[in-house]
Order: structure tokens, then sequence, then C-alpha cells
């Protein structure tokens, strides 16, 4: 979404331009603004888009109510089963994505089981930190701040990585041929990413804020390692606590996720709302709307 400045004679006018794709198409619409871009812009923007994406939007809300009125009818223990194989599953996927030997059978032994495979200690213990954390964090809505981002990140490598568990990052990170932002910069940027949660939670769609949070996380870089990980406890923090089911980012997959990541913010954007809508298809329009 653009702002466009166009001129009759001397006079300026202003409007926002939205392009999407819709069964293969290009669809490009336009809203006037005015002689002036408003002081309220963004509100504007996120209306404009809701109106012009409306299909979409519609799609992600019928995903949320069938999936709510599905868990509310699972009794407490079944509820709790299901959570512990989200664990198992989202935990393999995502240490995994960040080079861990454990299998998926294998994260199934160590949480369900506690049984410790013959694989590196290290990638043992972040399995069993990282399935805690994820069902405390399913089970305890906290406000997202940077506390419970460093919380997080001390309690999966706390035996781990010990020398950087819980401390933003005050050095140079390079992963490949990407270098992280200034250092000097991280609690600034992880402050006003904290203000843009807090703003854009009444305004912007959960599947859409999770999106934008992810990547502007990732970009950011905070940590010296785990950036990833946590980045993905914190799209799904945003999805589970805003009624709608997780989305796990598959080892299988992780080739269109990082190509993803490198792309601009929209972007990014526009692949997770589709891998979101292609996961939980089946659940569009079983809600009677």
């Amino acid at each position: 979404m653009r702002i466009l400045e166009r001129k009759k004679g001397k006079k300026k006018y202003f409007y926002i331009q939205h392009s999407f794709r819709k069964n293969k198409k290009v669809i490009t619409k336009e809203k006037y603004l005015g002689a002036n871009v408003p002081k309220n812009i963004e509100k504007i923007k996120a209306e404009f888009k809701k109106e012009v994406q409306k299909d979409m939007y519609d799609k992600l809300e019928s995903i949320r109510k069938s999936f709510q009125r599905e868990w509310k009818n699972l009794p407490a223990s079944i509820k709790r089963k299901q959570k512990e194989e989200i664990s198992i599953d989202f935990t393999y996927n995502t240490n995994a994505i960040e080079g861990s030997t454990i299998s998926l059978e294998e994260a199934r032994e160590i949480i369900h089981n506690k049984i410790a495979p013959n694989k590196p200690l290290r990638d043992i213990k972040e399995a069993e930190a990282h399935s805690k954390v994820f069902i405390e964090m399913l089970n305890k809505k906290e406000k997202i701040t940077n506390s419970l981002i460093l919380k997080w990140h001390k309690e999966i490598f706390g035996e781990t990585k010990k020398d950087i568990a819980g401390k933003y990052r005050d050095y140079r990170v390079r992963v490949g041929d990407y270098v992280a932002l200034d250092w000097q910069d991280v609690k600034k940027l992880m402050n006003k990413l904290m203000i843009f949660i807090k703003e854009s939670y009444p305004r912007m769609n959960p599947v859409e804020l999770a999106a934008r949070v992810h990547y502007r996380f990732e970009v950011i870089h905070p940590f010296g390692d785990g950036n990833g990980r946590v980045g993905r406890l914190l799209m799904n923090h945003i999805l589970w606590h805003s009624g709608y089911p997780i989305l796990i980012i598959e080892y299988k997959r992780r080739n269109s996720y990082y190509k993803a990541l490198k792309k601009e913010e929209e972007g990014f954007v526009k692949y997770f709302i589709r891998r979101y809508l292609s996961v939980y298809k089946e659940m569009i329009g079983q809600n009677g709307n």
C-alpha cells in the first residue's frame, strides 16, 4: 500500500493505492484522501485494506470461528493432550530449522515419554526447554514486553548458551550474507516494536499482525542466537491469544520461508497469509457464515 500524489494545475491531491492478487490477477484499488495526508493515515490504510480485501479477511475470520467452536467443545483432558501434540510438532520443526538433530519421533520421546535419545545433549535440552516455554505460552496470556521475550530466550537457552541467554546482543552479528542491524539500535528498535504491537492490536487482523511482528523481529535480530525460535514463539503468541490456531513453519518448507524473509515486509506478509489460508483451508466456511 502506498500514498500517491497527483497534481491538477497548481493543486496537489493525495490517494492511497493498494494492489493485491485475486484468482491469479493483480487488482489495484485507490481511495481519495484530499489535499493533505490525514493525521490518522494508518487507521485509514487499515480500514481501506479490510474493505478492498474483504474476501481474504472473511476467510481468516472464518478460520478463527471454526477453530474456536471446535476447541470449545473439547474436554479439558483432551485439550491438554492436543497442546502437547502441538508442542511436539512445533518444537521439532522450529528447532530443526535452526539445525537441531532431533527428529520428530525423538521430540515425542523427549517431550511425552521423558526419554533422552542418543543425540547431542544441547539439542535434547533445547527441545525440552522450548516445549516447556511453548506450553506455558499457550496456557498463560502474558502481555508482550521486552521482559517476556528476554525470559523466553533465557529459559530456552539458559543451559546451552549461558553467555548469551536472556540478553539482547551488544555486538555485531552476521548470518550468511545477512548482516544484522547495528547492535546499538537493538533496544530502541525493540521498544519501537513493542509500541507497534500495542497500537496494532485493535485495528489489524491478528494473522497479519503476527506476520509483520515476526518479520520485524527477525530484521532486528536482537539476540546473538535463537532469533528464529523466539520470533516464531512471538508470532504464535499473537495468533493463539487472539483466538486463531498457531502456524507451524515446517522444516521441509524452510526454503520458501527463508526466501520470504529476504523480501520486503509486504512480500513476507503476503507469503505468511497465503500459507496460513492454505494450512487451514478446510476450516474456511465451516462456521455457518
